[in-house]
Order: C-alpha cells, then sequence, then structure tokens
C-alpha cells in the first residue's frame, strides 16, 4: 500500500512504476520520520543495503573521464537533412544559453565498436557504465548489434526538408486534448513506457516509430497499466526499440531478443523476448543509448541535486526525459507532448486514468527540474512543448 505526506509517496509494498520495489520500504504509519527523507520537495526512500555514502557517490560522479574519449568515429551517424534551415542544430549557434551545453558529438548510442572502451566504462555503474556487468555480458551483447541500424537512430536516409520528431509522454494533459493528428503529422513519434493508445487515438495518435524503456519500466507497466489497456509492448513491421541500459536486466534481454532464446540469467530468467517484441524481431530493430550519452544529458541538463544526497545511486533522468533528449540530438525539430508543465496539478498523473490520479514524485527522478529544463527549451524555441 501507499503511505503520504501531502501529495507526496512515501512507500509502496510493490512498486510498479519507474523505480525497483527494492527501493521502497513498508512503512508504518509511525514510522514515517524513519522510513523517509525529505529534500527541498521531494522525498527521498531508504535503502540500506545499497546506499553509497556520500563521499562515495562524489568519488563515483567526479572522475568519470571525457566520454569523448573514444572520438568521432564512435558517434551516432544521424542521417538528419542538412537542408533543413530551421533545425536545432542551427539554433544551437545562434543560443547564447545552450549553445555551449550540447555537444552533438557525444555518442547517443552503443554498438559493437564500442566494445574498446570497457577498461573505461567498467568503473561506472549502470546506467552510466558496466561495473557489476561482466565482461562476457556486454561483450556478447554487442557484438550483435553489427548492423548499420544499431548506430544510426534512422535506418534510411531522410528526404529533403527537416526530420520532424514527436517524443509522446503518458502524462495527463493528454487527456481530451485532441492532439492526435497533430503527433502523427511527424515524420517519427517516440513513445515510452505504458504507452496506452486504443481508445485514446484522438488525443495521442497511433503512430509509433520508436518505443523507449528499461526492462524494468516496460515489465512494470504492462502489470500497472493493463487495466488500462497497455496489454502488450508496441509492435509493427517498422517500429525500433530503443534500450536505456539501467541494468544487467537489460543487456541480457537485449541479447537473448536479438538471438530468439530465452533469457539465460537475471531477474528474468526464462523470459521469451518475442513475447514482447515480436516473433520477427531482428538485430536492426534494436538500438541501446550509450552510458556516455546518458551521462552527458544528467550532468549538463539534469544535475538534480539529489545527487548531493546520501540516496544519489538512485537518480537518473527518467525514461521520458532520456526520450525527448535523444530526439533532440537526432531530429531537426521536436515536438513534446504529454510531459510535466507547470500546471501539472491540473491534470491526472497519466492521460488514460478513469480517475484524477495526482502525479507522485519519486526518489529516482526529479521531476520538476524536468519541468524547468522543458519549459526554458520551449521558450528559446529550441523544442515545441504542448501546453494547456
Amino acid at each position: 500500500m501507499y503511505y503520504y505526506i501531502g501529495q507526496y509517496c512515501i512507500g509502496k509494498t510493490h512498486d510498479y512504476l519507474d523505480v525497483p520495489a527494492s527501493v521502497f520500504v513498508d512503512l508504518g504509519k509511525s514510522s514515517f520520520q524513519q522510513g523517509a527523507l525529505r529534500l527541498g520537495s521531494k522525498i527521498l526512500f531508504e535503502q540500506p543495503a545499497t546506499v553509497r555514502t556520500n563521499q562515495e557517490n562524489v568519488n563515483k560522479r567526479e572522475k568519470v573521464p571525457n566520454p569523448l574519449e573514444a572520438g568521432r568515429a564512435n558517434i551516432t551517424q544521424e542521417k538528419t537533412s542538412s537542408s533543413c534551415i530551421n533545425s536545432l542544430k542551427a539554433k544551437l549557434k545562434k543560443d547564447s544559453q545552450y549553445g555551449s551545453l550540447f555537444n552533438l558529438d557525444v555518442p547517443v548510442l552503443m554498438w559493437d565498436k564500442h566494445l574498446k572502451s570497457w577498461d573505461r566504462l567498467k568503473k561506472w555503474s549502470p546506467p552510466y557504465g558496466w561495473k557489476d556487468i561482466s565482461q562476457s555480458v556486454v561483450s556478447s551483447t554487442l557484438k550483435l548489434l553489427n548492423h548499420s541500424a544499431n548506430s544510426w537512430m534512422f535506418d534510411a536516409k531522410q528526404q529533403a526538408g527537416c526530420v520532424r520528431c514527436a517524443v509522446v509522454g503518458n502524462g495527463g494533459i493528454l487527456n481530451g486534448s485532441r492532439q492526435g493528428k497533430a503527433i502523427d503529422a511527424h515524420d517519427f513519434v517516440f513513445r515510452l513506457n505504458g504507452a496506452v493508445i486504443e481508445g485514446f487515438q484522438d488525443d495521442v495518435g497511433t503512430k509509433t516509430s520508436f518505443y523507449g524503456f528499461t526492462v524494468n519500466t516496460m515489465k512494470n507497466s504492462l502489470i500497472a497499466y493493463q487495466i488500462y489497456g497497455f496489454k502488450k509492448v508496441p509492435q509493427s513491421k517498422d517500429l525500433r526499440y530503443i534500450f536505456i541500459p539501467s541494468d544487467l536486466r537489460d543487456y541480457m534481454m537485449l541479447k537473448s531478443a536479438i538471438l530468439g532464446v530465452k533469457v539465460s540469467e537475471g531477474k528474468d530468467v526464462g523470459d521469451i523476448p518475442q513475447s514482447y517484441f515480436g516473433p520477427e524481431a531482428s538485430a536492426h530493430k534494436f538500438k541501446i543509448l550509450h552510458p556516455d550519452f546518458i551521462k552527458y544529458l544528467t550532468d549538463r541538463f539534469l544535475k538534480s541535486n539529489l545527487l548531493k544526497s546520501q540516496y544519489a545511486n538512485l537518480y537518473m533522468p527518467s525514461t521520458g526525459a532520456l526520450m525527448l533528449l535523444t530526439a533532440l540530438h537526432t531530429c531537426d525539430q521536436v515536438s513534446a507532448y504529454g510531459f510535466i508543465t507547470d500546471k501539472y496539478k491540473d491534470f491526472s498523473d497519466h492521460y488514460y486514468e478513469l480517475v484524477k490520479t495526482p502525479l507522485l514524485f519519486y526518489a529516482n527522478h526529479d521531476m520538476l527540474l524536468e519541468s524547468v529544463l522543458w519549459k526554458s527549451l520551449h521558450q528559446r524555441g529550441l523544442l515545441w512543448l504542448y501546453q494547456r
């Protein structure tokens, strides 16, 4: 069950959201002070078995080498249009605030050539590296990502003009929005986690080009949002899957999906990837974000105060934030739908909920910091944010 202080969630015995269930403590009604720590407007959760000390977190964060050490040969080969006059890249050249923050040389995706980064990345915990993941697992997974589609976000060369992308979050602001046609009019549409479409086509559209997730968020979404119609992961011939490497689970599921075999170890042992991604899911359908890219996004755009706490090892940008920032680094023009805005309290947590449910803030994400970033990028014309 949940326990609350105001609108903030303190604990839950079984978590179906972004953070693993082990993070939460089942708190008695008299145990609020012992079980949670408030940091600003957030509630941090107790996880005694895995919490690092503040000094360990400082050491972990400050000594990460330059992610560009591998050079331009490892940069994701994007096929966006050079003829787009109003591209994000063109706008950044004139933007005094974000021009120096965006580094389009950081590799977005990871594939077989990045195996040579083992000695560097083995020191850092996921999603920023490969610590506690065996070299054999990383090597056997990345060796399968040897198709050009694994290193390019867009498999085919785009026509002249601007590559327009819509990233669709699952926020309640989309309920009744009637943005479906506008979303589907984009060249590519990114969706994530519990992306319910049936019954909400007028609001969220039907087109899905990319589906982003961690194995944890994907499986938890299938449990938590089944009652709202999310009964399976999106599947289609042209759809591509973007793994976020947050855990051993993501590497094991990706490897097994490409090979077409059951998951052989870890929390998902025995799982059949085809049940999620379809029977014809070959290697070219899969992409995985580079740990250096996630580190760069965290350090430059979403460096939350949560990183200054003893719970820093729980924090990472949300799935939605990672997908939106991925689009901003690969598309010419980006529209964001269903993301948190200043008026988030006016809407339900998700657009498909039958009863209005308040947005809750968890220890592993800083949603308010993300909202500040989206608003700022919108105001500077670097993305278009749907607001009401």
